[in-house]
């Protein structure tokens, strides 16, 4: 099914996650047990594929995208793939028109590959969305070696680089750079007592 995504993608101009990342993102989907998890940039089904397999059997994912021919894509790989139509809910849409309706502190697992002008927003996102302990995670985060490169200004390069000094500094988040693909940055939500 993956491979059938894959041409999808291709067919419509979408770059799918690479091997590497979706092997992560199934493997961050079966480690926090997910049960509900967040999709912004829905492809042709490629990475919910992934996470889809890593999370529980009752897990929904809820996955956004702009683009309804993707999702009709999507929903066709999922359906090929024996996912079971309550287990996946498209919502077409700008994410951050549809985000904000998302129910608070309810995911397990949040994953952003959509607009890489906004991630800094996902961010924002993602912390209220997300259960403690739970993990946001961002594709393209090197996005093609230019975000190491300080000679590199366009607008999404300089977004992204802002982005990992966010996560970095952020006192809610344990952040690790996965060297998969284009980059993987995943943070887990640090629990904190109630004072």
């Amino acid at each position: 099914m993956l491979a059938t995504a894959r041409n999808r993608a291709a067919e419509v101009g979408v770059v799918p996650i690479g091997s590497g990342g979706g092997a992560a993102l199934r493997f961050l989907a079966a480690v926090t047990e997910a049960r509900a998890a967040v999709e912004i940039g829905t492809g042709t089904g490629v990475s919910g594929l992934w996470m889809l397999r890593g999370m529980r059997p009752d897990g929904v994912l809820t996955t956004v995208d702009t683009e309804g021919e993707h999702q009709r894509l999507a929903k066709q790989t999922f359906v090929e793939a024996g996912i079971q139509p309550q287990r996946v809910r498209l919502i077409p849409g700008a994410a951050l028109d549809v985000l904000p309706r998302l129910t608070d502190g309810h995911y397990d697992l949040v994953f952003c590959d959509g607009d890489k002008l906004e991630y800094s927003e996902y961010l924002t996102e993602a912390l209220r969305l997300l259960k403690p302990g739970g993990i946001v995670a961002f594709d393209n985060a090197l996005w093609h070696d230019r975000v190491a490169d300080p000679a590199q200004r366009d607008a999404e390069t300089v977004s992204i680089r802002e982005l990992g000094k966010t996560v970095r500094d952020h006192d809610m988040l344990l952040p690790v750079m996965l060297p998969v693909g284009d980059g993987l940055l995943v943070a887990k939500k640090v629990w904190t007592p109630e004072t």
